[in-house]
């Protein structure tokens, strides 16, 4: 028997890669000569690096770049030299993790810092690009980041505007002839889970503003000061579309990806799941496994489990899932997919409990190995 694992990590407990094992020491105790295939997941959020470098014996690269208050961070990132490609989590760099709530506001926080991170992967000879863009601090429309990549964008008097939504507010000139050449060379595959366009009322401000510490005069303000950037991004940019899907995501982040950078916008599971070969991995295999932290309604909203079990469908292949939680409102996800799933607690526990490492992972190989058993029993009495 062929079974293919692929369970996105169990956050705050065990990567991708760890829970995977963990599943098949379960099914190793059950079915010792199975031929068992593990391969990484993410959806483009928190664990995406961690998973694609362990995947995909890549390495990691850590550099200090400008925050998204100015300040300089440090910044981890993969590399995968075989795919020259680089692995970045925006959240790192610009994320809103890195803004105590006292200093959140988006007239000041900028992308800049992405920006100076795609240009280090890129004398680190990277060419090709999967960035996730979940969890910004930002409203500057990816400004910040296309400046550090040598875009110059130009105030009334020809000098850069300052960072963050600020800027957009002074925004005048839009000039391209100075940006890095090998940019054309680059191939960008943005990991984008939400489809809001750049302005109105599911545009980037009105939506995520408040979180980012807009009141609502300033995102009115914000709305006005990204639909000026997008109709001067069209003039240079004749398809630029800002009512694209995923455009509003990040603060605009997703407009200045898709119209400067020729990105590609798509759902982060699906970008990595093509980038893992999961496909092909599955074409042969008898059952597939996957799995999260916490199974629930919005599991079935394009998160990485879903990805998995839609692909495997395709091949009318089986598919148990495994969660740390499962919610009441989980079974929508056997409508899409999962045949069946299982919580790995075993008993109360605090959550503090629940998510040490080890009881973790034998939770997962005790729970593994009976849904296993039961599996054997229906194997052996057919």
């Amino acid at each position: 028997m062929k079974i293919v694992i692929a369970v996105d990590s169990f956050k705050g407990s065990l990567s991708s890669v760890e829970a995977g094992k963990a599943i098949e020491k379960g099914i190793r105790r059950v079915y010792l000569n199975s031929e068992i295939v593990i391969k990484p997941l993410a959806d483009g959020g928190e664990g995406t690096v961690e998973a694609l470098i362990a995947g995909l014996n890549g390495k990691l690269r850590t550099v200090k770049v400008t925050g998204p208050l100015g300040e300089m961070v440090n910044c981890c990132y993969g590399i995968i030299e075989s795919k020259t490609m680089a692995v970045i989590e925006m959240a790192q760099v610009s994320g809103l993790t890195l803004v105590p709530e006292s200093k959140r506001n988006p007239l000041y926080t900028t992308t800049y810092g992405l920006g100076q991170v795609i240009k280090d992967a890129i004398n680190q000879g990277c060419r090709r690009f999967i960035i996730g863009i979940g969890g910004s601090a930002t409203n500057d429309g990816g400004i910040g980041m296309l400046q550090a990549l040598g875009f110059e964008l130009l105030d009334k008097d020809g000098k850069q505007v300052d960072f963050g939504a600020l800027g957009l507010k002074n925004l005048k000139i839009i000039k391209t002839d100075k940006a890095l050449p090998v940019l054309k060379e680059c191939d960008f595959m943005i990991a984008c889970d939400v489809n809001n366009p750049l302005c109105g009322l599911l545009g980037s401000s009105t939506v995520y503003g408040p979180q980012k510490g807009a009141d609502k005069e300033l995102i009115e303000e914000m709305d006005n000061w990204l639909n000026r950037y997008a109709i001067l991004s069209k003039k240079i940019y004749p398809l630029a579309n800002a009512d694209y899907p995923g455009v509003g995501a990040a603060g605009g982040l997703g407009f200045a990806f898709l119209t400067f950078l020729n990105a590609q916008l798509d759902l982060g599971s699906k970008l990595i799941l093509k980038e893992i070969n999961f496909e092909e991995d599955i074409k042969d295999a008898d059952l597939v496994i996957t799995g999260e932290g916490n199974l629930d309604f919005q599991t079935t909203m394009g998160k990485a489990p879903i990805g998995v079990a839609k692909l495997a469908k395709k091949y009318n292949l089986p598919v148990i899932a495994f969660a740390g939680s499962v919610s009441n409102d989980a079974n929508m996800c056997n409508d899409i997919g999962i045949d069946a799933y299982f919580s790995i607690l075993r008993n109360i526990v605090t959550l503090s409990e629940a998510m040490n490492k080890q009881r973790a992972e034998m939770n997962i190989i005790n729970t593994v190995e009976q849904v296993f058993r039961l599996w054997k029993i229906k194997e052996d009495h057919t």
